[in-house]
């Protein structure tokens, strides 16, 4: 379901999103369909590469420093060859002849390429052994097939190391060599190819080494009052829409999501009584926030009165507010101000098909200008959210980046742990956005809510439904 759910969902999402849902489902993501067919002719061939080392074998220089060279834009690694290894393999090395890493018999009377790859394939420092094998003269009767069969040999003869041919001289982009013995090696005509197939494995065997995770117990959760808020919505909105206030502030206790406290006003005289119960406090302020039925936007629609210190400055807020929105206002949202902190934003979408999932970034006014969002696919356990609080590029932030104080990341992983489990437990519910949220030392509190429900019916989420 996770792989199915991460190739959907991040259809529309920017490539590093993507990537991340790939990898957080297991998904391989290839950039077109010769990448896939490379990387599946490595997987049904080989064994899994253990990590990202490789040891390259070329008898021809230029060959294998271009595979070299393509391996390590691959992201793979290529260490350093002992040196009794390489005077092991190459004895007295023909004039020319390379002993690093890519090691290059030359085709001039030195060992054997097969012989180098045996010798490679069962010393433990290096994962994968990649061998290029260029077209040469006959030599003594012997064609180029002879050193592929030989090749092709040495990998059947080690069967728990990752081999992989590049044979320039192909007119295939992969092909599957096959021995008598039902061995088969994968052989690529570029070596750009080969490196990405091999990346490809080792990140396969990174995903398949990490521990799973488990989601957490929740505590303070209420799932039947929820679906009861949701049900009676649609039963008024057939067609779905936004919860008023109201109803968002109730969805969000009902999970236990921490919110800032508020009041609802329809009336003048309301919002200044609101705004003295919320501010009692000597020098505290106020905020006055206009709502109506579809609205979307406050802070685009101009719809937001802050630092009200006293009722005076409510009423003449709130007349303001009806005064330029034209009658449209059917009430307000009342609220002390919030004290500063770090502006995050967290929601969530539903994808009509695969699921949902849990979007993660700065907030406030910078949550569309840096587009710096990570996602996740719900459930979220608890080493996915960690990697979601931890994958936008403003972490540092949260960290305590120059030596400032870090933010309760304990409260942030709860509220996104909290959506998670909203998202599945609510079909209906389209998408979810709290900004900002408010992140500081001693907690996170989510500001404002937007929350859209849509009529849906849950899918059984082991099957694969398409659109």
């Amino acid at each position: 379901r996770r792989a199915a759910a991460a190739h959907t969902a991040a259809a529309s999402a920017p490539a590093m999103t993507r990537r991340a849902l790939f990898a957080q489902a297991g998904v391989i993501a290839t950039r077109g369909i010769g990448e896939l067919l490379d990387t599946a002719a490595l997987l049904q061939s080989q064994p899994l590469p253990t990590g990202t080392r490789v040891a390259v074998v070329s008898n021809a220089g230029g060959a294998g420093v271009l595979a070299a060279d393509a391996c390590a834009e691959a992201g793979l690694t290529l260490p350093r060859l002992p040196d009794s290894l390489t005077a092991d393999l190459l004895g007295t090395p023909p004039a020319g002849a390379s002993t690093a890493n890519p090691v290059d018999t030359d085709g001039s009377g030195g060992p054997r390429p097969a012989e180098c790859v045996g010798r490679l394939a069962e010393y433990g420092g290096v994962d994968a052994v990649l061998a290029v094998l260029v077209p040469t003269a006959p030599a003594d009767g012997e064609d180029d097939g002879a050193q592929v069969r030989e090749l092709l040999r040495t990998a059947s003869a080690h069967p728990s190391r990752t081999v992989v041919a590049v044979l320039p001289g192909q007119a295939e982009r992969v092909r599957l060599l096959r021995s008598d013995d039902g061995t088969a090696l994968p052989a690529y005509a570029e070596p750009q190819d080969a490196a990405r197939a091999l990346a490809h494995a080792a990140e396969r065997t990174r995903w398949l080494g990490r521990p799973p995770g488990e989601v957490p117990e929740l505590s303070g959760v209420d799932t039947e009052a929820a679906r009861a808020l949701v049900g009676a919505f649609l039963a008024d909105h057939p067609s779905g829409g936004l919860l008023d206030p109201r109803d968002c502030a109730r969805l969000l206790d009902h999970y236990g999501i921490p919110r800032l406290p508020q009041a609802w006003a329809e009336d003048e005289d309301a919002a200044a009584g609101a705004a003295a119960r919320l501010t009692g406090r000597r020098g505290e302020r106020a905020a006055l926030k206009a709502h109506w039925p579809g609205m979307h936007h406050r802070s685009q629609e101009d719809a937001v009165a802050l630092d009200l210190e006293d009722e005076d400055r409510v009423r003449a807020a709130w007349r303001d507010l009806s005064a330029r929105l034209e009658g449209a206002m059917t009430g307000a949202l009342v609220q002390p101000m919030a004290r500063r902190g770090t502006e995050l934003v967290a929601g969530v979408v539903q994808d009509e098909v695969f699921g949902p999932l849990v979007l993660f970034g700065p907030g406030g006014t910078a949550a569309e200008v840096l587009a710096d969002h990570a996602a996740r696919l719900a459930p979220l356990t608890d080493r996915d959210v960690h990697d979601l609080i931890t994958a936008p590029r403003c972490a540092p932030l949260l960290l305590g980046h120059r030596g400032g104080e870090p933010v309760d990341l304990e409260a942030l992983e709860q509220i996104l742990l909290r959506l998670s489990r909203m998202a599945c437990d609510l079909p209906e519910l389209a998408e979810a956005d709290l900004n900002p949220v408010l992140a500081r030392p001693d907690g996170a509190t989510a500001v404002d809510a937007r929350v859209r429900l849509l009529p849906r019916r849950a899918h059984d989420p082991h099957l694969r439904r398409l659109r």
